[in-house]
């Protein structure tokens, strides 16, 4: 078989297998194929290693994902292996061993994939075979639903002895086709790649099926009745009530994104008899507490408790959190181990509500939920068939605070400015706001792309990413209950609002005898009443997060400058700049600041232009509207077309790290108007 069918064939397997959750977690577990490939240098066949690097996923691993490896150097290395005590020191070993640059970085359970004697090895974190690893007679359990077909492995920390110890068990019992690992997964192999598939899969689904034939019926105990559910409208409507609140909470020592998730899983756990304990107990394997901390934040009201008991309760327990998780590090911390990195939860789970979970941003705060999904799964098959026995905390800390963990943190590329930032931009489905919205986002920010046009705001959030960047919202400004619906699923979606920008405006070019009521209206219910209506429901979720934050309004130099047939606009924009002022005065006590930009002659990609705006301005000034912003440009000082991106530029100067002292500004966005100089 030549080296590209060998990867193509891992690739494709690797595929399959983290596809399907039932068989690993994203991120979890690796696969590997050995081969032959011509060494460039000598021209002779050399013995390859391809393995899944640090770091990757199975379900979407391509070529540059693997890395490569001599066999030769790799099956030389137990006779160097210093012991036990000293195993970390064998994964620089690796390095020695790659094959040309090595694609990825070899992982800790590289030495698992290169030492056990055959062509293909799958180890992988499958919630059934978990469920028999954490069981209180494990070993047992095994024997009974495999016999001698799969082998079970006592706990011991990933690294080179356990690559060592399956090597062994794979020589000495030649009949198996894989092993069971004691509080962390599973391990297959197979002399082709369809044949390590299909031992996968078997040991897989031969636990599940054991388990659903075996375990009990109520794993997690008798029902709590006021610990049910809540009807889905009231369960959205606590959590979005409740998720500013955990955010700042989670956020104590630094800041976070937030996922929410009502998942059936979930609420069953929570309404049965049983949850405290297993959350006390913790989870198990180190792909699932690497994410959702060594246990979660657990609250021990109903649902059917008022928001200000559950409020002050979530304080209290947040509080005895990391009361608790100090008291874990400072049990088993040596003077070599890492600084702690933090004491807030991952993980908060409300009964009744469902379970929020919290990362550096949106993707990590989600695969932390799924992680405990898996992790609830395991504790049901385990309670089924046994007791829920997770390792020891003792290894939850050797493993959490391993030393190459904190190296692999120390490899996670410098966080964007605007990192954890969550952004709510009006208007933001064309112009100055999609060029908005599109650099906050290119900041690090999670975004929201709020705009009355539907559809506009759904094409500006799928270009900027998936969910886990941006979310679109349908709003008309000047309604109250959109706006609130709008802000609800800002929150539900990221956990809070950090920053929002007041951009949705329109505009009508008369002169004052022309200006009827209505134009009036439409121009201050938009631009005054609706930047009004965005910063007051915003701050409503600022201010219980307790993480500062920021508002910027869109204003205009027609908010400073007098200029003909432009009354109601120009009086709106006046309206807005002054908003600026007083909201910097009242919400500077709770961090937050409130700037505005006056942007001047943004003609290419606006709305307001494009939606006749334009002809009638050009009119005034007797140009044709296709050379109105080449018009606008040498009336300024500067003589340069001012575009949605420089005014986008200053939003996000504002709102950055370097003006973090700095409110109640109002930066010109015109090229240079003289007139319009703030005085």
């Amino acid at each position: 078989m030549s080296v590209n069918e060998t990867v193509a064939q891992l690739l494709a397997r690797s595929n399959r297998l983290g596809a399907d959750p039932r068989n690993t977690n994203y991120a979890g577990g690796n696969t590997s194929a050995k081969g032959t490939e011509t060494d460039p240098v000598t021209g002779e066949q050399v013995e390859l290693l391809w393995v899944k690097g640090s770091g990757g996923d199975l379900g979407t691993l391509t070529e540059a994902g693997l890395a490569a490896l001599r066999l030769d150097r790799l099956r030389s290395l137990p006779s160097v292996y210093p012991g036990i005590e000293r195993e970390d020191e064998m994964v620089a070993a690796f390095d020695f061993c790659l094959h040309g640059r090595g694609g990825a970085a070899p992982s800790i359970d590289t030495a698992m994939h290169a030492l056990v004697n055959a062509a293909h090895v799958d180890h992988l974190h499958p919630d059934s075979g978990i469920a028999l690893a954490t069981s209180a007679n494990g070993e047992a359990l095994t024997k009974e639903c495999f016999g001698d077909r799969v082998v079970w492995v006592p706990w011991r920390r990933p690294g080179f002895q356990l690559g060592l110890d399956i090597a062994a068990i794979k020589d000495s019992q030649p009949q198996a086709i894989g092993a069971v690992l004691g509080g962390h997964g599973i391990t297959a192999w197979g002399d082709t790649s369809e044949q390590c598939e299909a031992n996968s899969l078997e040991i897989i689904r031969t636990a599940a099926a054991f388990i659903e034939q075996h375990g009990k019926a109520d794993p997690f105990g008798a029902e709590l009745p006021d610990f049910a559910p809540l009807p889905e409208a009231q369960r959205r409507e606590r959590a979005a009530a409740l998720f500013p609140l955990l955010r700042g909470l989670a956020s104590t020592d630094r800041a976070q994104v937030g996922h929410y998730t009502d998942s059936p899983v979930v609420l069953e756990f929570l309404s049965r008899a049983e949850h405290s304990r297993l959350a006390a107990a913790g989870t198990s394997c180190p792909d699932h507490f690497l994410r959702t901390k060594v246990r979660p934040l657990v609250l021990d009201l109903p649902p059917t408790a008022s928001l200000e008991d559950v409020s002050a309760r979530l304080k209290e327990l947040h509080e005895a959190y990391r009361e608790d998780y100090a008291a874990y590090y400072n049990r088993h911390a040596t003077p070599e181990s890492p600084a702690m990195r933090g004491a807030d939860p991952a993980i908060v789970l409300v009964p009744g509500v469902g379970m929020f979970s919290f990362g550096v941003n949106k993707q990590t705060a989600r695969v932390a939920g799924e992680f405990y999904i898996n992790a609830i799964n395991v504790m049901r098959g385990a309670e089924a068939l046994s007791t829920y026995a997770p390792i020891p905390e003792s290894e939850k800390f050797r493993i959490e605070y391993w030393e190459l963990e904190e190296a692999k943190l120390r490899r996670m590329p410098k966080p964007k400015p605007l990192a954890t930032r969550i952004a709510f931009v009006t208007g933001g489905g064309s112009g100055i706001g999609k060029a908005t919205a599109v650099r906050l986002a290119t900041e690090g920010a999670c975004v929201v792309v709020a705009d009355r046009d539907g559809a506009a705001a759904e094409a500006v959030a799928k270009g900027i990413g998936g969910p886990d960047a941006a979310i679109a919202v349908a709003v008309d400004v000047t309604d109250e209950e959109q706006i609130a619906a709008a802000l609800k699923a800002a929150v539900l979606a990221f956990g809070g609002v950090d920053l929002v920008v007041n951009n949705a405006g329109l505009s009508i070019s008369k002169p004052l005898m022309d200006t009827t009521i209505q134009d009036w209206d439409i121009q201050h219910d938009v631009m005054a009443r609706g930047s009004f209506l965005v910063s007051r429901a915003a701050a409503t979720v600022m201010v219980p997060q307790n993480m500062g934050g920021d508002i910027v309004y869109i204003a205009s130099k027609n908010g400073v400058f007098a200029g003909p047939n432009n009354v109601a606009y120009g009086a709106a924009k006046a309206d807005q700049a002054h908003q600026v002022r007083l909201l910097a005065a009242e919400l500077g006590q709770y961090g937050i600041r409130v700037n505005g930009v006056n942007p001047d002659g943004v003609v290419r990609g606006s709305g307001i232009f494009a939606g006749g705006w334009g002809a009638k301005r050009a009119a005034v000034y007797g140009v044709k509207e296709e050379d109105l912003g080449a018009y606008y440009a040498q009336r300024t000082l500067l003589k340069r077309e001012v575009l949605p991106e420089h005014v986008a530029a200053a939003v996000f100067t504002l709102v950055g790290p370097d003006l973090s002292h700095t409110t109640g500004l109002h930066v010109p966005v015109d090229a240079g108007v003289a007139a319009a100089f703030l005085r």
